[in-house]
């Protein structure tokens, strides 16, 4: 259920950003859901990152191909230090791995848009062998509780291609309210093509988490 993981209107902040945001991520890892790890990625991942990044399925709505081991190796290496929210850092991206065997199936990002307005996005990668279970919409529920509740971000929203019906029912699944549909706004791999745009804002997952206690 792959979205474009590549930070997008990362020039926004204006002259009083690094006054304006000062929370900071500072989770122990890793971070446990229910049937996941959460954590930084390491060396050790490339083979499973590799098999997910290197699969036409996972790429088809992406604006890159599959990658090849070097292209995965210079890729790991950069996301590796992808692991803080704070002064220092605007990016948090995390392997999933199942509590049960370790077996790495996902790849989950927020990062920051705007300190001045407190804006992140979220990005998420998953390979096709573990759709269905539940699993993304579990680390992704993660990652939207790490932006507004540890971070105080004010809004977060997510992209995918118009195409990618999977990505936006999992967006929708999260309480992510569908904002725009942009028409062939992008030239991807040859074609024009479309763009969704989902958002929610703090107060409204405070409100949803609320509801969900409360039921």
């Amino acid at each position: 259920m792959p979205v474009p993981l590549s930070p997008r209107n990362a020039n926004r902040d204006g002259p009083n950003a690094l006054t304006r945001c000062t929370a900071r991520m500072s989770a122990d890892f890793p971070i446990e859901t229910p049937r996941l790890l959460l954590r930084p990625f390491e060396d050790g991942d490339f083979e499973p990152f590799h098999a997910i990044h290197s699969r036409e399925d996972v790429t088809r709505y992406l604006d890159w191909g599959p990658r090849s081991r070097d292209d995965v190796h210079a890729m790991l290496d950069r996301i590796k230090g992808m692991t803080a929210l704070d002064d220092r850092g605007d990016a948090l991206r995390l392997a999933a791995l199942l509590r049960g065997d370790g077996t790495l199936i996902g790849d989950f990002s927020i990062w920051r848009t705007s300190r001045e307005y407190r804006e992140g996005e979220i990005g998420f990668v998953m390979h096709p062998a573990y759709h269905g279970h539940g699993y993304a919409t579990e680390a992704s529920t993660m990652m939207l509780r790490l932006g507004f509740e540890r971070l105080g971000f004010h809004r977060i929203v997510g992209r995918c291609d118009a195409r990618n019906t999977a990505s936006a029912s999992l967006m929708e699944r999260l309480g992510m309210r569908r904002e725009a549909h942009f028409r062939q706004n992008e030239f991807i791999k040859g074609e024009w093509t479309d763009q969704l745009v989902f958002a929610i804002l703090g107060t409204e997952w405070t409100r949803s988490r609320a509801g969900a206690e409360a039921g």
